[in-house]
Parts: C-alpha cells; structure tokens; sequence
C-alpha cells in the first residue's frame, strides 16, 4: 500500500504543537515495525534534514520511504501537493494539519484522512484577525467534507467537530497526543540555560505563542495582583513567539513597571526547553482554549506542578493531575499560583500525580492508532472499486 503524507509542516524550524504533532506522528509511523509493509511518500516544501527520521532497529526492514520536494511556496498545499496527488495519487492520504488540498472536481482527490487540532477560531473569533477566520473555517470546511475519515487530537475537538461541522461520529477517531519522552538535563546545561535567560531568581513559567487566545492579558494581571499585594520572591516567565495582537499584549506587561519580573523570553529552541521547565517552580497555563494541551504533558513529564484552565481539552489532558481555574477569573489564576508557589504539600501531590497522568499518552499508541485509520480508509476505497 502507498501511503502519501504531507510532511512540510515537520520541517518548520520553528515548531508549535502542529508542527510538533506532524513531526513526531511521521517519525513514529515510520518507526512501527509493519511500517515496511508499505510505501511511503513524504511530501515536503522544501529538502528535508538527514535526521529528520528515527533510526530503526539494526536488522529491521526498513521501510520503503521516498521524499518528493513539491517546488513553490504561495498556497503550496492546494497548487503543487494537490497537483502531484492527483497526478501520482497513493492509496491514501494523510495530512496531519487541518487542510487538505482544494482539487476540484473532490472525485480526484485520493482518499484522504486529516487530523483537525482545534476548532478555537469558532468559540473565541476575537482572538483571530478576519482573514484568519474566513480561511480556517474555509479549510476545515472543506477537509472534513472531503475526508474519508478525520482524526481529532481530543473528544473536547470531536465534539466540536460534531457541533459545527455536522461530521458523523462514526468518521471520526480521537487519538491523543503524548509528549516527547523526558531527556536528561545535565548540570552545566541546566547552568548555561539559566545563565543564556538571565535567570536569576525562582520563577513560575508559560510556554506558548504570545496571543490573546492563550490568556496572556491576564496571566500579566494575575501576576502583577500577586506582586503588589503579596511577598512573593519568584519571577514569571512566558517563552514563546509573538503572535497576532503581541505588540499590545507585551506593552501592557511594560505599562505594570514589572520588566525584571515578568520576562518575556521569546521562542525557545526544543534543545532549551527541558532545562526551562525543569527548573520551572511551576507551570502556569490558564488558556482560554486548547484542541489538546501538549505543554501540560510536557511540564508534567519533567516533575513540574501544573495549572491550567478547567474547559475545553484541558480537563481531559491534565487527568487529575493539575489545579484547575476559570481562565477568564483573573482572581482565580492568581490565588491558584500563590497556592503553587507556597504549598509543598500540594505541589508534590500534582507532581506525582502528573509522573501517572502522561504515562497515559504515547507516541507509539497514537501511531498504530492513525495507521489503523490509514489501511481502513485505503481498504475501504478499494473495496468500492
């Protein structure tokens, strides 16, 4: 069986929880043993890296995989992937992030599986500019209608795929996300990482894009509450990319005359980020919505006491294993990180909490889960020949 994946979203430098899923969804397709059962076409943008794939098992077959670099750059997904399936269709197509390619007439298009992350654009638009909207709503119009089955990352995101969409439960498979497996941080890179942000005092941390969707107003209100009327001795830092509305977002943390407490440190590197987390007092992440949660997972995996929102995903992600707020309760969020950041007690009781919640998710699962949903979309499209 030839199965086609649109990888360009795994070679983005820059990698956010999309780009992280498609990255670790391929590699571990890849890695499953039956994978050399079958034909693999990676569909990038651009010459992927030579690491890019895991290395198998000395004496395993390897599996049959080929990169095809499709040229271009504007609308890339809809001009050069749609015109290359359509030309050279594999048996099936997965696209790990939200769109499939736009190919009229839909007949043309090879049966096809997407993973649709979140639909946050419907139940919070103000955090999207207009054209934002129109295309996400567009796109994932589109893909679900013309998928033969859709992987939603979440049941807080298959119901919302029910819920706008209309998508029929039986087309849609909820596979969970997992979080890398945790890496060993050795003193002096727990030490140069400390010293390359400047941290020089305690601190709590937020690891996400700097937007107005992931509550940044007011986590920045919540803190500067706590700093004012509380002796707290910890700084509050948010790693993260500027995102849509950031230039007003980050001048209203200015405006509070708190710039050496509340630092903002811009993107982090995956080769950064386990020494940031773990010497992280604890996690702060109060989104107003997630189609999944994967920073939960990922302060978790390191031993670090998590907060986070009590809707959408994040109940379902974070178990048991994390306080839980109102995001839109500024209060609420500030009295939850005073609790973390003073009581010994509950925090050894999340940390340990969330050692058992994350050993819930695995990599390995969800890819034998997708490659099920692949071989059955492809052996059903056969079956009707």
């Amino acid at each position: 069986m030839i199965i086609g994946i649109d990888a360009s979203r795994a070679l983005r430098a820059r990698r956010t929880g999309t780009e992280r899923y498609s990255l670790e969804i391929t590699r571990h397709l890849l890695h499953l043993p039956e994978a050399a059962e079958h034909t693999w076409r990676l569909y990038a943008d651009r010459e992927p890296p030579a690491d890019l794939l895991p290395e198998r098992t000395p004496g395993a077959a390897e599996p049959n995989v080929c990169w095809r670099v499709l040229p271009g750059r504007r609308l890339w997904t809809h001009r050069a992937l749609g015109s290359e399936v359509t030309r050279d269709r594999p048996d099936v197509l997965f696209v790990p992030a939200h769109v499939l390619p736009l190919v009229m007439p839909p007949s043309r298009l090879p049966p096809s599986v997407v993973t649709v992350h979140d639909l946050g654009y419907h139940l919070f638009p103000d955090s999207h500019t207009r054209s934002q909207r129109l295309y996400l709503h567009a796109g994932t119009r589109w893909s679900v209608a013309a998928a033969r089955a859709v992987i939603a990352v979440s049941q807080s995101t298959a119901a919302d795929l029910r819920r706008f969409y209309g998508v029929p439960a039986e087309r849609i498979t909820v596979v969970y996300e997992a979080a890398p497996e945790a890496t060993l941080v050795p003193a002096a890179t727990h030490a140069a990482v400390q010293e390359r942000y400047a941290l020089r005092r305690p601190y709590a941390l937020f690891v996400g894009t700097i937007q107005p969707r992931k509550n940044i107003a007011r986590l920045v209100q919540a803190y500067a509450w706590l700093y004012q009327n509380s002796a707290i001795g910890w700084d509050f830092v948010l790693a993260g990319a500027p995102g849509w509305l950031s230039d007003s977002l980050l001048e209203e943390a200015r405006s509070l005359g708190l710039a050496d407490q509340l630092r903002f440190v811009g993107y982090v590197p995956d080769d950064d980020l386990p020494a940031l987390l773990k010497g992280a007092r604890f996690f702060c992440f109060p989104t107003l919505f997630e189609g999944f949660g994967l920073p939960v997972l990922e302060a978790q995996r390191y031993g670090v006491p998590v907060l986070t929102s009590n809707n959408s995903s994040l109940p379902e992600v974070a178990g048991d294993a994390a306080l839980l707020v109102d995001p839109t309760d500024v209060d609420e969020i500030a009295n939850a990180m005073l609790r973390l950041s003073q009581d010994e007690v509950l925090r050894q009781q999340l940390i340990e909490a969330g050692y058992a919640n994350v050993r819930r998710f695995s990599w390995e699962k969800a890819a034998r889960e997708t490659l099920a949903v692949l071989v059955g979309v492809a052996g059903s499209d056969k079956m009707t020949r």
